[in-house]
């Protein structure tokens, strides 16, 4: 459920991307709220400018809360977005444990204002293979012998 507070940090997420798009960057905003509700951090979507695939705002969020908050610290975020979060932030989103996401545009409502959003094609994956071969890195990472 988004209360009056989600509703006035979203506001502040899609200023953000308005924000981004003055400077000729796409218009994707973050903010990482504290549980007082402080804005911890805010990001924009950068991949134009720093010529990087993965400047995404949700994606750089969850990398600086993985460095700087404790995992206890991280449960306790939200991270306000202006747009559901891809699969690849998404990804980190979980992996750097922040506890709750609020977006303002889901990813279908993103396609029919921006067909080239949903263009992505799929990418063809063989495996799993040389299970034996594989597994002995890991086997010698998470279980070292005695």
């Amino acid at each position: 459920m988004i209360t009056t507070a989600d509703a006035a940090l979203l506001r502040r997420a899609i200023a953000v991307a308005a924000h981004a798009a003055t400077h000729g960057d796409a218009p994707y905003g973050s903010l990482l709220v504290g549980s007082d509700g402080t804005i911890l951090a805010e990001a924009h979507n950068t991949v134009r400018r720093d010529n990087d695939i993965t400047a995404h705002p949700e994606l750089k969020l969850s990398r600086w809360a993985a460095r700087e908050l404790d995992r206890d610290a991280a449960a306790l975020t939200t991270l306000y977005t202006s747009c559901q979060p891809c699969g690849m932030c998404a990804g980190a989103i979980v992996r750097s444990g922040l506890g709750r996401v609020v977006y303002a545009l889901s990813t279908a409502q993103l396609v029919e204002l921006n067909p080239d959003s949903g263009a992505w094609p799929t990418v063809a994956q063989d495996g799993p293979a040389l299970f034996d071969e594989a597994r002995a890195p890991v086997d010698d990472y998470y279980r070292p012998s005695r």
